[in-house]
């Protein structure tokens, strides 16, 4: 967080797998966290579930509309065959915003890499929010089997963004979910981290395994400030 500011985190769509998970980890580590979901009832569910866990009344269920309209930063975690219509629906509450999506394009077989005619999901995104909504690309690689527990994660995450600044405050995401977190350059760059998921995926497939994921090496892990 900048300067002692606690930032709002809106988790769209996130009554799934992974949207919990990580609003668990970032609840955790002092941010304030609304789950977004199409309908109230759905959203105050999931946000029970979670500070049930979390042992207080820490997160707030809202309706995606009113989560991104209140949030500092976005993150969308849906399937892919919901991310255009979202987008479209929330384009007006994400203006000014930088949205962060995990968003990976996965075909019928999810062995193999398949991607939009923008070059990504991220792209996509992009192209349908326009220029007042900086879109980062993260999270893609990471399982929810890892983002569920409660251990730390030995995977890291590659981010990737157009403008620097967003792709700092995604780092500092990245790092309060207790992950290690690459500077991964430009948004185009998104399209090799989309569709690593497929290479992870089938690695799970073909090794029985649920959890494959990335580290980078040859250098140490960027400084923690």
């Amino acid at each position: 967080m900048t300067e002692g500011l606690i930032l709002t985190l809106a988790v769209l769509g996130g009554t799934g797998k992974q949207g919990p998970a990580l609003a668990y980890r970032w609840a955790r580590a002092g941010y304030h966290v609304l789950i977004g979901s199409r309908t109230q009832e759905n959203a105050e569910a999931a946000a029970a579930a979670l500070n049930e866990r979390l042992g207080g009344e820490i997160v707030r269920g809202l309706t995606n509309e009113a989560a991104a309209r209140q949030c500092n930063i976005a993150v969308l975690t849906v399937p892919y065959s919901a991310h255009r219509p979202m987008l479209e629906g929330l384009r007006p509450a994400l203006a000014g915003k930088v949205l962060v999506d995990i968003t990976v394009p996965l075909g019928a077989d999810v062995t193999r890499a398949s991607m939009p005619p923008a070059g990504s999901a991220c792209l996509e995104a992009q192209e349908i929010l326009g220029p007042d909504v900086q879109v980062v690309a993260a999270f893609q690689n990471i399982s929810s089997v890892h983002l569920a527990d409660d251990q730390p994660i030995p995977c890291d995450v590659l981010v990737c963004g157009d403008v620097p600044s967003a792709r700092e405050q995604v780092l500092h995401l990245v790092e309060a979910a207790g992950l290690t977190g690459w500077d991964a350059g430009p948004l185009q760059n998104a399209m090799v981290v989309e569709g690593l998921t497929s290479v992870l995926l089938g690695i799970n497939k073909r090794y029985k395994t649920r959890g494959a994921g990335i580290r980078i090496t040859g250098i140490a892990p960027p400084r923690k400030e």
